[in-house]
């Protein structure tokens, strides 16, 4: 049978409450009698019902993350690195895939609430009306990590998406080439849907470059999404002799794509990504990519959030990370 407390506290001679005292590390026991119930404990071989000392204590250290798709190399990548902060800070994560199906989400932050997680972490920015309500009705600190969403009153942990999106096209732009295909998000997305779109628009428009519409698709950011939407560029009579697409998944597929049409990266089109995964340096060629700090994304994410959590955080306004053009194989030079 398992082992209760109060059979400590019987076989130690004391009550529940100094064993209580003893496991949750008060002061306020004398070091023999503490000396006796640990020596008990290990005796008895007692293990103390983490929820029950959450309870007690009122602090479960327990973050609970929302992530929109763990299939994702991006979204894999910033949860590791924010585990792990969480973790050299005791705190657990409790992890929940929405994979993209937002009616999941308000089920799961009632599951955070009745966890009593101290902060939650949202890595999507499609948010409802009930979704809204919700995490402003609950007394938990909330961060948005690389999204922001457009209610304004929560702190993001982004780059600049607009700026990030303006200049990979101006790269591709600088490297020679006029016809550049763009493989998009979901435009409901505002971080990396619209904003990537309008700075891929902007500076074709802004360097003097026609926007041939045939040249621009959307996709979800996987890679089967990339695949697809590149074979549809592959059709038109005049396709584009660079692409720029708005996630790594996406530019590994339409790579893949490339290849299996008997084409060449970068010799026939260049290819350019967006984020900076770990999938950059797998591939074959390998990617050129505008990278987000990823593995910063997620430290600042949960240093962030624990200072709210502990009540001293002065962050009024969005953590905003610097982004940077990572040259690497998918793209080359055109101009004679």
């Amino acid at each position: 049978m398992q082992v209760k407390i109060k059979d400590v506290a019987k076989r130690a001679g004391v009550s529940v409450t100094t064993v209580s005292r003893v496991l949750n590390g008060e002061k306020y026991v004398k070091d023999d009698l503490r000396a006796k119930v640990n020596r008990v404990i290990e005796e008895l071989g007692y293990t103390p019902s983490q929820i029950a000392r959450s309870l007690v204590r009122k602090k479960t250290n327990l973050i609970g993350v929302i992530v929109p798709d763990l299939t994702s190399s991006f979204y894999s990548t910033i949860l590791s690195s924010i585990e792990r902060v969480a973790s050299e800070n005791e705190y657990n994560l409790l992890v929940c895939n929405i994979s993209e199906d937002i009616d999941k989400e308000l089920k799961y932050l009632n599951v955070f609430q009745e966890m009593r997680v101290e902060g939650i972490i949202i890595m999507h920015e499609k948010i409802n009306e009930p979704i809204r309500q919700f995490i402003h009705k609950i007394r938990i600190p909330v961060i948005f990590s690389s999204v922001k969403p457009m209610d304004q009153s929560f702190v993001s942990v982004i780059v600049d998406d607009y700026k990030a999106a303006y200049e990979a096209t101006r790269y591709l732009i600088e490297l020679g080439h006029d016809a550049i295909g763009f493989i998009g998000g979901d435009m409901r997305d505002i971080t990396s849907g619209q904003n990537r779109y309008s700075g891929y628009r902007n500076a074709m428009t802004d360097q003097g470059k026609k926007l041939v519409y045939e040249h621009i698709r959307f996709g979800d950011y996987k890679v089967q999404s990339g695949y697809d939407q590149m074979k549809e560029l592959l059709r038109i009579d005049n396709p584009p002799t660079a692409v720029f697409a708005v996630s790594d998944d996406m530019a590994v597929g339409a790579i893949n794509c490339i290849r299996d049409q008997g084409l060449r990266v970068p010799e026939d089109i260049s290819v350019m990504g967006f984020d900076g995964s770990q999938l950059t340096e797998l591939v074959r060629p390998a990617l050129t990519s505008m990278e987000q700090p990823i593995q910063e994304m997620g430290q600042v994410t949960m240093n962030v959030l624990l200072q709210q959590i502990a009540g001293e955080s002065e962050q009024a306004g969005d953590v905003v990370l610097a982004h940077r053009i990572a040259v690497r194989e998918s793209c080359r030079s055109i101009q004679q």
